[in-house]
């Protein structure tokens, strides 16, 4: 078992706040998104194995050895690399909207930019990689959130209800044609619009957001920070949802989503394949995107754990990368055997748990190799993520 060292992502939506708190910091007045941990090239997990006194990147240990750190029946299923990645998110204003694509179209799609000679880090590539990425969010405080697509008749009737007349083609459209065909033609139309004229009628949108209130406060609040952006009207055909501490919210491919605010554990496939609809200003590939999603409408499907007779408390999900799952460990209560034929990473969120006798502290985690002797104990909250094999 290894003590991480993990790296804060500072991207521009991230809370100044949240994370420092989480971790007992001084906030720097810099925005913290994201705590990593896992073995994603990008900003590996480190560790002192052995204390040396010298770091290594967890890719580097897992690159040396596979089956030592993974266990035989991850590497076979999932080669020899560590299938997830883990994060604590902090989104203090949304995120992009976007969908991932299933594994099919991500190998398609990464084989078809390599042939063209797509350089991997070009602004307008699509597939960094040529994996999926379902993931999954679990909200640690209250969490604001879009997922999935309202059914046509209830978006059409939030965008009525402002009152503004450029949005009246698209309610017409969401009316007339059924379920599939209604919303693959307004979100076509929202993001093929002119933009200056697109522009103005997300300002009046905003306008009347702000006015009205209520049901349309998350979408003022979207405005605010991405005023004239196309997204903010493709927002308001999409499942609002809020979530409470130890909630969660499963997204698989073709899924429209958006972060909005909140804190939360976070777990994915490892990989970087995102297309977006907005809120951002980086590239929009619309045909693509449009190949991707899937336009049907569906509830958010807010997750709550499930527990065992061993304490545990697993969020359950159809994907065979991660299994995250959660332990809420009470004063006096028995040590709990975690140990598992594949790798593991125990995140603590609350209180003075230990592993292995190592304590952890709120923010801090381990890696944990296939088929070591694990147990926690104490008193606090931990998260385990780890694999289904």
């Amino acid at each position: 078992m290894d003590r991480l060292s993990n790296t804060v992502r500072p991207y521009a939506w991230g809370s100044t706040t949240a994370i420092p708190e989480l971790l007992g910091d001084t906030p720097t007045g810099e925005p913290q998104a994201e705590m990593w941990m896992g073995a994603h090239p990008g900003a590996p997990s480190r560790l002192d194995r052995g204390g040396s006194g010298g770091e290594h990147a967890l890719s580097d240990l897992i690159d040396a050895d596979p089956e030592a750190e993974l266990g035989a029946a991850t590497v076979a299923k999932f080669g020899p690399r560590l299938p997830f990645l883990l994060k604590i998110l902090a989104a203090g204003s949304p995120l992009s909207l976007q969908v991932h694509p299933d594994l099919a179209q991500a190998k398609a799609g990464y084989a078809d930019e390599e042939s063209r000679g797509v350089p991997i880090d070009a602004p307008h590539r699509n597939y960094k990689d040529a994996n999926h990425k379902p993931e999954l969010i679990c909200a640690l405080t209250p969490f604001d959130g879009l997922c999935g697509f309202r059914a046509p008749d209830e978006a059409a009737g939030l965008l009525a209800r402002l009152d503004v007349d450029s949005l009246k083609p698209y309610v017409d459209l969401l009316r007339a044609h059924p379920e599939e065909a209604a919303l693959r033609e307004v979100l076509t139309a929202v993001l093929a619009a002119d933009p200056v004229a697109m522009a103005a009628t997300v300002t009046e949108t905003a306008a009347a957001a702000e006015r009205l209130g209520g049901d349309y406060a998350p979408y003022a609040s979207i405005a605010r920070h991405y005023p004239g952006d196309p997204g903010v009207i493709a927002a308001m055909l999409l499942n609002y949802v809020r979530l409470q501490p130890g909630e969660a919210l499963f997204l698989g491919a073709g899924v429209p989503h958006a972060y909005l605010n909140g804190l939360g554990v976070e777990i994915m496939a490892n990989s970087d394949n995102v297309l977006r609809c907005g809120l951002t200003p980086k590239h929009v590939d619309v045909p693509e995107l449009l190949r991707v999603v899937r336009f049907e409408a569906t509830e958010p499907g807010v997750l709550r754990p499930e527990a065992s007779a061993s304490g545990e408390e697993l969020y359950e999900t159809p994907t065979d990368e991660f299994r995250l799952s959660r332990y809420t460990l009470a004063p006096g209560g028995a040590p709990r055997d975690l140990t598992v034929g594949a790798p593991q990473i125990l995140l603590c969120t609350a209180g003075a748990p230990h592993a292995n006798g190592t304590g952890l502290a709120p923010g801090g985690s381990v890696f944990v190799p296939a088929g070591e002797k694990t147990e926690l104990s104490g008193t606090g909250t931990v998260f385990r993520a780890t694999v289904v094999v």
